[in-house]
Order: C-alpha cells, then structure tokens, then sequence
C-alpha cells in the first residue's frame, strides 16, 4: 500500500504539468497560432525538468554543466534571447531543491579549506562594490557571478550534492561527451561552413579571421575559450588512458586526446598550448612513477624542442600558427607586456584595485571614463590585479597555489587506483587551465569555470570516496 502511495505521489506533479499544459494550448492558439505547440513543448518541458532538479539537486548540477557547454551557441543562433540569465535561474533552482532536501546532507563536509577559501574570496568580491575608485555599480553586478559567485556557489553545491564515485563517473561522461560535439562543430565550422549565428558572429569579430583563415570557436564564446578547453579535455582523456581500465577504454581514450588536441589546434588559440603543458607536467608530477616521470618528460621535452628548432609541419597552418607560441619576439605577446606595463603605473595608486568591472567589456560597457577601461586585460591574471589590486591578486594567487598544492596531497594518499588516476586527470587539467589563465581569460568563463570547479571538488572529496567505495559518503 505505501509504495503505490509512493508511486501515486510521484505522478502527481506530471499529472499536474499535463493538465496545465492542456488548458495553456487551448488560450494561446487563438493568440499566437502555431507557435502555441512549440512554446507548450519548450514550457512542457521546463516544467519536467523543474520537477527533476526539484527532486534530486544532482540533476540540476549536470544540467546546468550542459546549459554551460551549450547555451553560447543557442544564444547566438536564437538573436536576442538573453539566455546566460538561464545559469542564474539554474543555480536558484538548485539552491531551492538543496534547501528542500537539506535534511539528507551532512553540513559538516562544507567545513574543508575549499568552501573557506572559496567564501572569504566571495566576500571580498561582494566588498569591491565599495570600492572608493568610484566604479559602476552596474560593471560590478556584471562582473560579480564570474568573479565571486560561480566559485563559491558551484564548490558549496558541489560538497552537499556528490556522493559517489558514480556521480563522478557521469561528470566525466558528459565533459568528454560534450566536449567530442564541440570538437565535431569546430571541425564542421572548418571544412563544411557556418551557421548564420556563426557567420553574423565572425563578421563582427575580426580577431577569429588571421591571414584568411577562420579560428574556430564552435559552441563557446570565442575561440580562446574553445582552446583552452580542449586542450583541458586532451588532458583529461590523456591522463585516463593510463589508467588501470579495460583496454579498449584506454585506446578510446587516447584517440580522444588526440582529438581534442586537434580541436586545440583548430583554434589558433597559441594561449591553449600553456593549458597543455603545466596540465602535461602537473599529471607527470602526480604519478610519483619513475618510468612515468622519465618518459613522460623525454616525450614533452622532445615535442618541444621539434616545436622551438625544426620546421616540421609549418606547411600546416595550424602547427605554424601553434608554433609562433613558443616565439619570445611574436608581437601579439609584446602588446600584452606593453599593457601590462601601462596597467603597473596606474596600479601603484590602487593596491585594492579599480572594483568589479573596470576593466574588459564591462570596464567599456559600464566604466568608459576610469583610466583602467583604456586597457585591455587580454588575461584573467591580470584582470584580477586590475580590479582587486596588488592585494587581491596576492590573495587569489595564493589561494590557488595552495589548492594546486592541497589536491597533490590528498591524490598521493588515495588507495584505489582507478579513482587516483581520475582525480590526477582533473587535478592536471584545473592546474593547465589556472596556468592558461594568465594568456586569456578562460578561468572565468564557462565551460571552463564549471569544470574546474567540480574538478576541484571531487578531489577534495576524494578521501571519502577512497574510504567509501561506492556508499554515499554525505547523505544523512
């Protein structure tokens, strides 16, 4: 009797969605015609999906981890749909569905030095809003969710909501998964041709055309960010085909990376190649494995030195391009220095900074009349000096020094070995992307942000999956 009762409960909400999709079909086709079927799936839909993430929070995070890797590319194919307020609705849904279940976590596992480091940074975020450079409070709210926010509300979710090695297993799925889509996109942006948001997109970004050819940027925002993520990816899967798995897993495995690393090229991002090279050495580093150590720094010293004195390949425009990366005098690097060093001068006067969004587009968009708006951060380090100052940056350096620092701990001590070499795989590749950071910015926006920041938290909570096996390690 209790599980029909169970079982009738939970058809409730369904029942309920039908009924008002009905009644919402028969007032809206007098209205709007033959688009009331089509707004009533997308609304229908919603709706389910509303009921889902209500019923188990870890739905919401794994569909707002695919809202990231997609809605830049729906947002430029639908004109005018300001669908990046979808990610704030996805994260007060989330918080809502915790807030309802939150009697079946364990608080306690938020007591770790991620969630402090994480929430003392968002107060020092919230705290720029008073920063006496006399910045627009509008560039601040701009600027906040990617600055503050997303750390500290991805890494709290992150420590109530994963409970199991299963949970890690779906991350890395739908990373992989979407990634090889992005990878597919770039390669039919490439050789096939644009969609027309991706061509009005090109027109109006210049920078993604160098010597007549197209940097691809697929599904992300532009082609930096597509980059750095697949060289993030080419990491990741790199790192798992050594792993301790069935063989055609690790051979699949390892043609991914190849893949990504063609996506990587693809870009002509030359900054994604520092997302490859700390994440390359970071993995080394954390195998504490002779053979390992040996041969993995022989390949990588040889790759680079086939790269920096050989012209192996250069009759390929991508590998000529990715080349240039490793040239000192390119002058793309040198405006960089240049700016960084108009952005010293100023600085001296700042040592908390200009505030939340004075700098990049909402320094353009908000804060056209600060001095630090007339120079182009063209990287997320420097973007942090400018707008929390010499202080600021001090602290968020630290802080992610100490967290590269902490997770190498917590994976050496790891007994499993299949869930070692995971978390080595998503350690790697947050230390590439942290790295990568300092060319482009690419820690603060998604997919990349998502991922390293889930990344971050599975490794933090690896010793209870360690000493778990596959219970739920924070459900009461």
């Amino acid at each position: 009797m209790n599980a029909s009762l169970r079982s009738y409960d939970e058809k409730v909400p369904f029942l309920v969605a039908s009924i008002i999709s009905t009644l919402l079909l028969v007032l809206l086709i007098p209205v709007v015609g033959v688009l009331a079927p089509v707004m009533l799936m997308l609304t229908g839909g919603a709706i389910v999906l509303l009921i889902i993430i209500l019923k188990n929070p870890f739905n919401g995070l794994m569909s707002l981890l695919v809202y990231c890797f997609v809605v830049v590319f729906i947002e430029r194919e639908i004109d005018g749909f300001p669908l990046n307020y979808g990610v704030e609705l996805l994260y007060f849904v989330v918080f809502v569905s915790i807030i309802a279940n939150i009697n079946k976590y364990k608080l306690a596992l938020l007591n770790n030095d991620l969630c402090i480091l994480f929430a003392i940074w968002f107060v020092i975020s919230f705290l720029q809003l008073f920063n006496p450079s006399g910045a627009s409070p509008r560039g601040w709210l701009h600027e906040i969710r990617t600055s503050g926010l997303d750390s500290f509300f991805l890494t709290l979710s992150g420590f109530l909501i994963f409970k199991s090695k299963k949970h890690l297993n779906s991350f890395l799925y739908i990373i992989i998964g979407l990634s090889l889509l992005a990878t597919l996109d770039g390669v039919k942006q490439l050789h096939f041709g644009l969609f027309p948001g991706e061509q009005n997109f090109l027109l109006n970004s210049p920078s993604h055309l160098v010597w007549g050819k197209i940097r691809v940027f697929s599904l992300y925002g532009d082609a930096g960010q597509f980059g750095a993520s697949q060289a993030h990816l080419s990491v990741i899967c790199g790192v798992l085909a050594l792993g301790p798995f069935k063989i055609w897993k690790r051979i699949a495995l390892f043609v991914l990376s190849i893949v990504f690393f063609y996506g990587m090229l693809i870009s002509g991002t030359r900054g994604a190649f520092f997302a490859l090279l700390p994440g390359i050495f970071m993995a080394i580093f954390l195998f504490k494995n002779i053979k390992v150590l040996l041969l993995g720094t022989l390949f990588t010293l040889v790759f680079l030195g086939g790269l920096k004195y050989t012209h192996i390949g250069s009759s390929n425009y991508h590998v000529f391009r990715l080349r240039t990366a490793l040239n000192p005098e390119d002058p793309s690097l040198n405006v960089r220095f240049s700016n960084q060093e108009r952005l010293s001068k100023y600085m001296k006067d700042y040592p908390f900074g200009g505030g939340l969004g004075v700098i990049g587009y909402a320094g353009h968009e908000y804060n056209p009349g600060l001095i630090f708006a007339t120079v182009e951060p063209d990287s997320y380090w420097v973007k942090v000096w400018a707008m929390y100052g010499i202080v600021g940056f001090t602290f968020w350096f630290c802080m992610m020094m100490y967290i590269i620092g902490k997770s190498s701990g917590i994976v050496w001590r790891i007994k499993d070995k299949d869930l070692r070499v995971k978390l080595i795989a998503l350690a790697a590749g947050f230390t590439g992307i942290i790295a990568c950071s300092y060319g482009n910015e690419v820690i603060n926006a998604f997919p990349s942000s998502i991922i390293v920041y889930f990344s971050m938290v599975f490794v933090f909570l690896g010793p209870q999956l360690d000493e778990n096996n596959d219970k739920l390690i924070n459900q009461i």
